[in-house]
């Protein structure tokens, strides 16, 4: 890869952070705060929080068997997507690279900081290959987008092909690992330390249950993480979102249960949607939804919400037309979504 310095912006590398009254007595104890202008009433949500979540990246790195130092922790992973486009594209000069269809955070991020999102074209089966994304960057390419298991689409891509992009490129290839507690392809987070432009995202969103309290991850090399923490808003993550992290991570046999029950529903409810006429094919998933092309996507879908059952429409979506995107609920949400197709006429 290029060095470091020369792949992010001017201005961010050069850049003097905000130092938070809580970072500047770090790694000491203390008892009395009277240095951030804090009620003294009400804790303890009068005090800010921890400005690096020190104490839940501990958690984190021994259930995701990634070194604390290497973790970022934001509000949602959409806050690691804009910060790699504020750290490291230049507005109006730089661009990236993005398979299509995806997730559309990235092309929206890109839009936001005024950055040219180049898409490539996945083919029939979902696919990409590593010389088809590597032939549309160019000098001015900084970042590679990958999601696998990608969504709407719901497969992994081939890993071979992402390795080889990582190999191959010159800037920061990010990949996507939302979904990948449902999948049993090895996750990329385990080859950050000899991966330097590896940046790879997670979430509690998804297996473990926990979207509501908006916590997203990165991982990447010490060098990237340190201008993620120079950029982010000092108390980007707060104390209840902290907590509640903390609670979640104490018991993750509890979310191994969750997985397996849902891919046995998963399972069950793409063989029932096989069954349905209204149903033309449904497509192969690592993730914990499945996407189903039917013979009115539109009109099915508009017909559920009627009755107050809510997928995703997902036709307009380039690859996707007269696809619908099935999120697995329990086994009482998915039965009431199949009677009702079952008397769609």
């Amino acid at each position: 890869m290029k060095p470091l310095e020369e792949l992010t912006r001017k201005n961010i590398w050069n850049l003097a952070p905000y130092s938070s009254a809580r970072n500047e007595y770090a790694g000491r104890e203390a008892h009395v705060f009277l240095d951030a202008n804090e009620n003294p009433y009400n804790a303890p949500y009068n005090r800010y929080p921890d400005p690096l979540q020190l104490e839940l990246k501990d958690v984190l790195s021994k259930v995701k068997g990634v070194p604390a130092e290497n973790i970022f922790l934001g509000n949602g992973s959409d806050e690691p997507i804009d910060l790699v486009y504020r750290c490291f594209c230049n507005p109006g000069k730089d661009n990236v690279v993005a398979i299509e269809p995806t997730y559309g955070m990235y092309k929206v991020c890109a839009d936001i900081n005024d950055i040219e999102y180049r898409p490539v074209m996945l083919d029939e089966q979902f696919q990409i290959t590593a010389d088809r994304l590597l032939a549309a960057t160019d000098a001015h390419t900084k970042l590679i987008w990958i999601c696998s298991p990608n969504n709407p689409t719901g497969n992994h891509l081939v890993r071979e092909e992402i390795a080889k992009v990582i190999e191959s490129f010159e800037g920061l290839v990010i990949v996507d690992e939302a979904y990948s507690d449902f999948s049993t392809q090895q996750t990329f987070r385990s080859e950050i330390l000899k991966r330097p432009n590896l940046i790879v995202l997670n979430t509690m969103s998804k297996a473990w249950g926990c979207a509501a309290i908006r916590l997203g991850m990165a991982f990447a090399s010490q060098k990237i993480i340190s201008i993620f923490n120079k950029v982010k808003y000092p108390y980007n993550v707060n104390l209840l979102t902290q907590k509640q992290a903390l609670e979640a991570l104490k018991d993750p046999f509890e979310v191994d249960k969750w997985v397996k029950i849902l891919l046995e529903e998963r399972s069950r409810m793409m063989e029932a949607f096989k069954l349905l006429p209204i149903c033309e094919k449904v497509y192969p998933t690592d993730a914990n939804f499945f996407l189903a092309k039917m013979t009115d996507a539109p009109k099915i879908y508009n017909y559920l919400v009627d009755q107050g059952i809510i997928v995703r429409n997902r036709h307009r979506v380039q690859l996707c037309q007269n696809c619908l995107r099935i999120t697995i609920g329990t086994k009482t949400e998915n039965g009431e979504l199949i009677a009702a197709l079952r008397q769609y006429a």
